[in-house]
C-alpha cells in the first residue's frame, strides 16, 4: 500500500519487525485506496506501547465530516518482549524506529518497522557512488553483448 523508499537511503536497516495496526475504518479504506505517506515517519515507545506517529494517511473523501485524523499517531500490536528489546536498543546505542511499508496481510493492515541508525553524508556519497559504478558496468557489458 505504502513504502518508505527514503529509509533505506537514509538509515542503515538492521533489524525489521512486522506489525498490526489499530485503525479506524475510514482509515483503513484510505489505505485500500493507496492513500498514505510514510515519509519522515518514525515509532515512538511511550509508556510500555508502540506509537507509530508522522504517518499520513488521506482522508476517506466518501466519509465526509466523520473522516479520520489524517497525521494522529496510530497504536502498534507487538509483543511486550519486542516493545522492550527495541526501546533499549533506541535508549543504549542511539537507534531509530522507523516504519519501511505499509500492507494487507489476510485482510489486515500490517506495518513493517525496522530498527536502524542513521547515515552520515560520506555514507550516502558512497553508496550513491557504487550505484553508479554498477549501473556503468551493466551498461558497458550490455553495450558488448550488442
Amino acid at each position: 500500500m505504502a513504502e518508505n523508499r527514503k529509509a533505506r537511503h537514509d538509515f542503515f536497516v538492521e533489524d525489521t519487525f512486522e506489525a498490526g495496526m489499530v485503525l479506524t475504518g475510514t482509515e483503513v479504506k484510505s489505505l485500500r485506496a493507496h492513500k498514505a505517506n510514510l515519509r519522515d515517519s518514525y515509532v515512538r515507545v511511550k509508556n510500555g506501547e508502540a506509537f507509530l506517529s508522522g504517518v499520513h494517511i488521506g482522508a476517506y473523501a466518501p466519509a465526509g465530516q466523520f473522516s479520520h485524523a489524517e497525521t494522529r499517531a496510530r497504536k502498534l500490536l507487538l509483543h511486550r518482549r519486542e516493545i522492550d528489546r527495541l526501546w533499549g536498543r533506541v535508549r543504549e546505542r542511539g537507534y531509530s524506529i522507523i516504519p519501511l511499508k505499509i500492507y494487507f496481510k489476510d485482510g489486515r493492515a500490517k506495518v513493517e518497522i525496522a530498527l536502524a541508525k542513521g547515515k552520515h553524508n560520506y555514507d550516502k556519497r558512497a553508496a550513491i557512488a557504487r550505484k553508479s559504478s554498477r549501473r556503468e558496468i551493466e551498461r558497458a557489458l550490455k553495450q558488448r553483448n550488442r
